[in-house]
């Protein structure tokens, strides 16, 4: 990691998520493509299927031809093996290791392996009872937050679950397991990242000063998770906001198969984004962030930098918001049901909405919901409604 100021450190993830295909190989290839391009840190994205999307979610167009949503995700499910493999590789060549669960079973298995950070992606900021179980990790696995497609008062929620139970400082410092590193290399033990849950996600509306906002209202480290094209701008620009962490998709080639493929940068550029952000660490430890807007003006238009830097009020961005209540979790039936059946939590289950079905209540209504009778049949795969429950 490199070093801001005097007691703030840089975090630069690859993000491989799932481009490695199941391929253990391809997987090793794309942490060593991550090592050679300046990462700090690899993370993949630890996927059951089952945890995310109902098998009617719709479909995704691929190289291919068009592919239920569900079955691609089914096709990238690795088990706890592979991913120990991936982590012991990683940190072999000096990488730390994140990973991204997606439900609860993949959380507990993740924990199991005691990586260096646990990331929760935006979709997952109002996945409550996985929040929950994060809870119990806090202060001994640093938590990583990402905020696209959710409000303010989203964010709030989730901090306020994962931080619930307090942090054994002690605990944090010295770490756990066979796995120790520094205490001043140790990522915090909760750091939020902005967002735009878009792909590819425009630069013009990533309202950049949002990491210096959110960083004052909770009080803890920020960075940004960028689903941009261009190398330079939100990277440089994070870093000008006193950004601590830059994650940042990579792929071997963006003709590759993957989902995030045509979004990642390839290892040459992701080498010029890791390069251009330490370049802007020393000029903004020298000289200020108004010399990093200077020089960037060398190459890019005034108003440009000025609107990717944006107000600073954190809100959904123009491209995600469509999204909202559908990339993000919902409860949905698992199962068709007739009027008249009582439903329990079996029946149920939280989901993304995503293609074709419709967005269900909040994960918080979960324990409402259960037990009740419903007063109209539903189909498999709907979004569980409160009117499924009400006599007219």
């Amino acid at each position: 990691m490199a070093i801001i100021s005097d007691n703030i450190y840089m975090t630069i993830i690859a993000e491989i998520g799932t481009a490695h295909g199941g391929s253990t190989e391809k997987a090793f290839s794309l942490i060593d493509a991550a090592k050679e391009g300046g990462a700090d840190c690899v993370k993949f994205q630890w996927v059951y299927a089952h945890e995310i999307l109902h098998p009617d979610t719709g479909f995704v167009n691929l190289p291919g031809g068009q592919t239920r949503l569900y079955d691609t995700f089914k096709a990238l499910e690795c088990g706890p093996d592979f991913y120990r493999e991936c982590m012991e590789y990683s940190r072999s060549i000096g990488l730390k290791f994140a990973c991204s669960p997606f439900g609860l079973q993949s959380l507990r298995e993740l924990a199991q392996l005691e990586p260096d950070a646990i990331k929760i992606a935006s979709p997952e900021v109002n996945h409550y009872p996985l929040l929950e179980e994060c809870s119990k990790y806090y202060g001994r696995i640093p938590i990583i937050l990402s905020s696209g497609v959710s409000k303010l008062g989203d964010i709030e929620k989730a901090i306020e679950i994962i931080t619930k139970n307090g942090m054994n400082k002690d605990e944090h410092v010295e770490g756990s397991g066979n796995y120790q590193i520094q205490q001043e290399e140790k990522m915090p033990p909760l750091t939020l990242l902005h967002c735009i849950t878009f792909y590819p996600a425009p630069e013009e509306e990533y309202n950049v000063r949002c990491v210096k906002t959110l960083s004052q209202i909770f009080g803890i480290p920020t960075g940004i998770s960028d689903h941009s094209l261009d190398p330079v701008l939100v990277p440089v620009l994070t870093t000008a906001m006193g950004g601590t962490m830059i994650e940042k998709h990579i792929t071997l080639s963006r003709k590759d198969s993957g989902l995030d493929d045509p979004v990642a940068l390839e290892p040459e550029m992701f080498k010029v984004m890791t390069h251009s952000v330490h370049q802007s660490q020393a000029v903004l430890r020298h000289s200020g962030e108004s010399e990093i807007y200077r020089q960037l003006e060398y190459e890019f238009e005034r108003e440009r930098i000025q609107k990717i830097l944006g107000s600073g009020i954190k809100k959904l961005a123009p491209a995600e918001a469509a999204n909202y209540g559908r990339t993000n979790r919902s409860l949905h039936f698992l199962t068709s049901h007739k009027a008249g059946e009582k439903i329990t939590q079996k029946d149920i289950s939280i989901l993304r909405t995503e293609k074709i079905l419709t967005p269900g209540i909040s994960p918080e209504y979960m324990e409402l919901v259960s037990g009740a009778i419903l007063t109209r049949d539903v189909t498999a795969g709907a979004g569980v409604r409160l009117e499924d429950f009400l006599t007219k």
